[in-house]
């Protein structure tokens, strides 16, 4: 062999080895890092349409796409509902706010612990309040002497249907007052007879008028009135941030999938789906009041002051103990909206 080639023969065979000697060990793959697991709510409310937000949220995956998972339970009576979140059974819930008011205020029916910490961190609907009475009373006159239903003589919606009676002429020793619990069981009790007249929520007029019974005035008469809103104990939000404002983005999410008309046939077939007695036309009719562009579901889930304002007025004139309540930024604090969506 020549020798040039003999020498350019080692020399590359020294280079060969060099590199291999000098290349760096390769690290193993690692597996890539796992999403954290989804934290877990639970959540509590009341059955109705006005969970269209929620509903639809669950459906579309937003919780999850938000870092949280809702477990939903639906509560019998609003005591039921406010001890089971102060008993840290539940980390949010949903319900009129009068009622996380009046436990706050010590003139709830339910006994408490001292020094409850509850607060309003999302605004929901105006209410959809409707007073309806049995096919045989047309008038509040027609009432004297007869049953009216609420969820709790102190709490929920009580001192609206009250207040409404009084304008219709009624004193309040002209009825008697009864407890029912949440609006789709005085729903019911009111189709088989119990009571003569109750205070419903959309769409539960809507059912009892196509059975013939009739509707003596709305909260509309008010004025301005907050109705649901999403409330916790502050100790649970201050320590839960991030879920806090996970579940506040995703029902935020959920407010504008169903506020989008291109979905109107899936939202008429989650109310059919999770609401006893609902047709599609009652459908098509309940979804043009839940999400009517003025006095709808709130879109923005900011909470409603002059309506907060209207709801301590009523319970100054009829919560006991005897109090004066003014101050609606007592009950609230949008905070974890604001790190949600921004300054208002």
């Amino acid at each position: 062999m020549n020798t040039h080639r003999i020498v350019a023969f080692i020399l590359a065979c020294a280079v060969a080895v060099g590199a291999g000697a000098q290349a760096p060990a390769q690290a193993p793959a690692q597996a890539p890092a796992q999403a954290p697991a989804p934290a877990a709510l639970r959540v509590i409310a009341f059955d109705g349409g006005w969970n269209l937000a929620l509903w639809a949220a669950q459906r579309q995956g937003f919780f999850e796409a938000n870092g949280v998972v809702v477990q939903l339970s639906y509560t019998p009576n609003s005591a039921a509902l406010v001890t089971g979140l102060l008993a840290g059974r539940y980390d949010i819930a949903l319900a009129t706010i009068d009622n996380f008011i009046a436990y706050q205020e010590g003139q709830g029916e339910a006994k408490i612990p001292d020094n409850p910490d509850l607060f309003a961190f999302m605004g929901g609907d105006g209410g959809f309040l409707s007073v309806m009475a049995a096919p045989s009373v047309k008038t509040f006159a027609e009432l004297k002497g007869k049953t009216l239903s609420v969820d709790a003589m102190t709490t929920g919606l009580a001192f609206v249907l009250r207040e409404l009676a009084a304008r219709g002429g009624l004193a309040e020793t002209d009825v008697t007052y009864t407890r029912a619990g949440g609006t789709a069981n005085r729903y019911r009790e009111l189709l088989a007879g119990k009571h003569d007249a109750t205070l419903l929520r959309t769409p539960f007029e809507l059912l009892a008028i196509q059975r013939g019974f009739n509707t003596l005035g709305t909260a509309e008469a008010l004025g301005a009135y907050q109705g649901s809103v999403g409330a916790a104990r502050r100790s649970w939000a201050q320590a839960n941030e991030a879920a806090t404002i996970g579940f506040l983005r995703a029902y935020k999410a959920g407010t504008d999938w169903v506020y989008d008309r291109t979905n109107r046939e899936v939202v008429e077939a989650l109310l059919i789906a999770n609401i006893r007695d609902m047709t599609p036309a009652l459908a098509k009719q309940s979804y043009d009041l839940l999400l009517a562009d003025k006095g709808g579901l709130s879109r923005d889930l900011t909470i409603d002051i002059p309506g907060v304002r209207t709801v301590l007025e009523l319970r100054s004139k009829y919560g006991t103990p005897k109090k004066a309540l003014t101050d609606p930024t007592k009950y609230i604090d949008l905070t974890y909206h604001d790190k949600a969506f921004g300054k208002r």
